[in-house]
């Protein structure tokens, strides 16, 4: 699944692809923001970790499914 996540005064977002499902990924975002945590960590399917400022999202994109398409396809 693709996430989106628009962070406050940059005109870029952060995007990457997950393993998690779109309600784990909002789960965790509501419960740091609900319990004042600063940060909260997501894992994209390499294996990386992103560590977000929860003060500064601005809004969050739940896609479908990710992957890249390759070739012609419309």
């Amino acid at each position: 699944m693709e996430v989106r996540i628009g962070i406050k005064h940059t005109p870029r977002e952060l995007s990457f692809d997950t393993d998690a499902s779109a309600e784990e990924i909002r789960g965790l975002v509501e419960q740091a923001a609900g319990s004042d945590a600063a940060f909260v960590t997501l894992t994209d399917t390499k294996g990386r970790q992103y560590l977000v400022d929860v003060a500064s999202v601005s809004y969050l994109e739940l896609g479908g499914e990710g992957g890249r398409k390759v070739g012609f396809i419309s």
